[in-house]
């Protein structure tokens, strides 16, 4: 179950930072109005870290779309690298871990 939530996990940082095509219709823009914003990925990859996936996976990963030859189209649309930052500023903060005063 923990290799569906590391695909998963690449799904919706791919289909984020893509983002929407020029031609998109309205449908696809509403959806992506409603489900594409920065904090509906990140509470979906929080839910996958949640279920087993690692912060170091998701960091690797975004530094593969970074720097990674096979993600250069990628690369190239508009504003993909703007919210590639987006994620990447968010994922690199740890949460810090605190005791629970309740055993």
């Amino acid at each position: 179950m923990i290799e569906w939530h590391v695909k998963h996990l690449e799904k919706v940082v791919l289909k984020f930072v893509t983002g929407l095509a020029e031609n998109a219709t309205s449908w696809e823009k509403r959806n992506n109005k409603r489900y594409g914003r920065i904090n509906n990925v990140c509470r979906q990859i929080n839910y996958d870290i949640k279920q087993g996936a690692t912060y170091d996976q998701v960091l690797l990963l975004l530094q593969r779309i970074r720097n990674d030859s096979s993600f250069s189209s990628l690369r190239d649309n508009n504003g993909s690298l703007e919210r590639l930052g987006e994620l990447e500023k968010y994922f690199q903060q740890r949460p810090v871990e605190t005791k629970s005063w309740w055993y």
